[in-house]
């Protein structure tokens, strides 16, 4: 048997592994959260502030049973839905993404986002709240985790690559892609 090897079947071998290494890398970064998560429940739950720089950022033990910054507290119906809702969007979008490295970026993006949500999402369906710990005292700013930074770079990233990467043939391209008529 002779196999004549074009550029169409490389590019199958390659997105064949592209796909398998954003799913392998999605995991990992869900584990990572929930690795983090868990340490941060065994040594800061009931325990002071573990200080990293004096007045500045330290580690600190909550558990947030609202959304980004405390609001909506209690809430943790609505959170699964519009976690759901929100993985669904993402799946659909990277399943319809155009199989080009040029859309590659955009994929890790969305896997980025996808592992944050989830993680969470993992955090409310099994305890009804989320574990944060990271503070930036000195600003004062609200206590995060490790996949609200995957959610929050991966958001932030997403609107740089489509305002700056993407030109406007690309965004045609996707809004094709995505369109509902096809």
């Amino acid at each position: 048997e002779i196999i004549i090897n074009t550029p169409r079947n490389k590019f199958k071998k390659l997105k064949y592994v592209s796909v398998w290494v954003i799913i392998i890398c999605f995991f990992v970064f869900v584990i990572i959260d929930q690795v983090t998560k868990t340490a941060a429940v065994a040594n800061l739950k009931d325990q002071q502030p573990y200080v990293l720089v004096e007045k500045v950022f330290e580690l600190f033990y909550l558990e947030n049973h609202g959304a980004a910054f405390g609001i909506l507290q209690g809430q943790k119906i609505l959170f699964v839905i519009i976690t759901i809702a929100i993985l669904a969007v993402i799946f659909y979008v990277f399943v319809r993404l155009p199989a080009t490295k040029r859309f590659y970026p955009l994929r890790v993006l969305l896997v980025l986002v996808a592992a944050g949500a989830f993680g969470n999402f993992i955090d409310r369906t099994r305890q009804g709240y989320v574990v944060d710990f990271f503070y930036f005292k000195a600003i004062n700013f609200p206590i995060f985790n490790v996949a609200d930074i995957y959610v929050t770079c991966g958001a932030i990233l997403l609107v740089i690559v489509i305002l700056f990467y993407y030109k406007d043939e690309d965004l045609k391209q996707l809004k094709t892609a995505l369109s509902f008529k096809r």
